[in-house]
């Protein structure tokens, strides 16, 4: 489940909603961000701030009067695929696990992420999952660990109260031959932080 909230237009250091490109004053973009929270199955709270662009001739964005506004409909969408936004300019878009500075990828090849600001409420994010979790881990020294488990507490895990001893009293028998098991526990954290995109001019 996730909550929205409102799409707020971002003034620049001058108060100007319009920031016009420094290299071509014919062209202009407008900042926008807007903080959604999400409730993830496992239980975790994810609050992030999301920005994006909307790029076009000064001209049509004094036009549709977006100079005047403080918040637009709508809402602010991630699109990850696997080829690249931009020719020109490949690996500004490059998605990035947190501040590993790894390169998130798929089957070797690398995932692409960009915001978009889209008034089609329905539409949601189209995520593309990555297949090097170990070296991002490695990364960000999270290891697997291995917790040993004997056989006794196997056997009290997985039986039901009413047909065995009680807890106490079988904590407390002596096992003959200790045999034990190994489970890999990893642990459980949120995913890594999400990367936004970063302010550039035409």
């Amino acid at each position: 489940m996730t909550e929205n909230g409102k799409v707020t237009i971002v003034q620049d250091e001058n108060g100007s909603v319009i920031r016009v490109s420094k290299s071509n004053p014919e062209f202009g973009h407008v900042r926008l961000t807007q903080e959604k929270v999400a409730f993830g199955a496992q239980g975790w709270v994810n609050r992030k701030v999301r920005s994006t662009l909307i790029h076009g001739t000064v001209e049509d964005l004094q036009s549709i009067g977006i100079a005047d506004q403080t918040e637009l409909p709508g809402h602010i969408v991630i699109r990850e695929q696997l080829e690249a936004f931009s020719s020109s300019n490949p690996d500004r878009d490059l998605k990035i696990a947190g501040d590993t500075g790894i390169v998130c990828c798929k089957m070797g090849e690398p995932i692409y992420r960009k915001t978009f600001y889209s008034l089609d409420l329905d539409e949601g994010d189209t995520l593309v999952a990555h297949t090097n979790g170990d070296s991002i881990r490695e990364a960000n020294g999270t290891e697997t660990q291995k917790v040993t488990i004997s056989k006794e507490m196997v056997e009290e895990m997985t039986s039901s109260n009413d047909e065995e001893e009680d807890k106490s009293t079988r904590r407390n028998k002596k096992v003959d031959k200790k045999e034990e098991v190994e489970v890999e526990m990893e642990e459980t954290s949120p995913e890594e932080v999400e990367v936004e995109e970063n302010s550039f001019e035409l």
